[in-house]
């Protein structure tokens, strides 16, 4: 099956991303999809290969070198060869959102107990109307971060 989108490399864009590959002084991520846009390339002087003897080269999936053609083709050179922006998650919440919750452990805990647990806070955070959710689990990770 042919590709949906073709890469051809101007030379220039192959001589940088050959010095990219031969230095070895960018990334691994850099430095990997680099050399899959060289095996891509079916411009004058590329080698042109398939999807999947590329990824089993790089030991990569078929969806990756797919992915890194599109971005190629629609984004542009520069942007092919960082991170796509937007990947991971959010965070849950913010500075002010977080002294809030700094502020509520240090303060006394309810009545009728000795110290605030972690669903005790994500509640009480909800109750205070500070957050519409939050689980204690992200009251977890932020205090041990916080220590």
């Amino acid at each position: 099956m042919k590709p949906k989108y073709i890469v051809r490399l101007s030379a220039d864009e192959r001589v940088s991303l050959q010095s990219i590959v031969r230095t070895g002084k960018a990334a691994a991520y850099k430095r990997l999809n680099a050399q899959i846009l060289l095996k891509t390339d079916e411009g004058a002087g590329g080698p042109s290969w398939k999807d999947k003897d590329i990824a089993k080269t790089f030991e990569v999936s078929t969806k990756t070198v797919a992915r890194l053609r599109e971005r190629l083709c629609t984004k542009g050179f520069d942007h092919c060869l960082e991170r796509a922006k937007g990947a991971g998650r959010k965070r849950k919440l913010d500075g002010s959102q977080e002294a809030q919750l700094i502020a509520l452990t240090c303060s006394q805990p309810p009545e009728g107990r000795a110290r605030w647990t972690l669903r005790l806070l994500a509640d009480k955070m909800i109750e205070l109307e500070y957050v519409d959710e939050l689980s204690y689990e992200t009251v977890r990770q932020l205090l041990k971060k916080r220590n």
